[in-house]
């Protein structure tokens, strides 16, 4: 069974933050905005949290393709950590591997090039993140990934 509202998806990137959103009944994941990654990128991820009325945040976790961690993912979990700590919504991370690489193709297909689409790559990645998991939950009739605890960290 699906749960009804919306998510909001988080790639988590060194210098940007692709945000993506889904519809009400989690069928479709659409681009929001690229949050500059600076002081200040916690408090507009809450701000989107709010305005966007959103029932959890996924959260990509970066993993090698061995699936050995990597200092991206140490990043994205103690960024995902930072957004539970807000205590607006739970936050879930899920394996994004290979979401950048298929947003780039996605972009590159369409006609853009890399200088072009660096301001939507992120966005694009999200979308990708967060229709992967919109599409388990739908397959599997559970949440995607795991809950972080505020509290206990990662």
């Amino acid at each position: 069974m699906m749960r009804t509202g919306n998510r909001l998806a988080i790639d988590v990137g060194t210098a940007r933050i692709g945000v993506a959103r889904s519809d009400r009944d989690g069928l479709l994941a659409t681009p929001v905005e690229t949050v500059p990654r600076e002081v200040g990128d916690l408090e507009r991820i809450a701000e989107l949290i709010e305005e966007l009325e959103a029932i959890e945040v996924i959260v990509g976790l970066p993993i090698a393709l061995s699936g050995r961690e990597t200092p991206s993912t140490k990043d994205a979990k103690a960024f995902a950590l930072g957004i539970a700590r807000l205590r607006r919504v739970p936050v879930r991370m899920v394996d994004e591997r290979l979401s950048t690489v298929s947003a780039q193709s996605a972009l590159r297909a369409a006609g853009r090039t890399v200088k072009s689409s660096r301001s939507v790559v992120d966005q694009v990645a999200a979308v990708i993140i967060l229709q992967s998991a919109l599409d388990f939950e739908r397959s599997a009739s559970n949440p995607p990934g795991v809950v972080v605890d505020p509290d206990e960290g990662l």
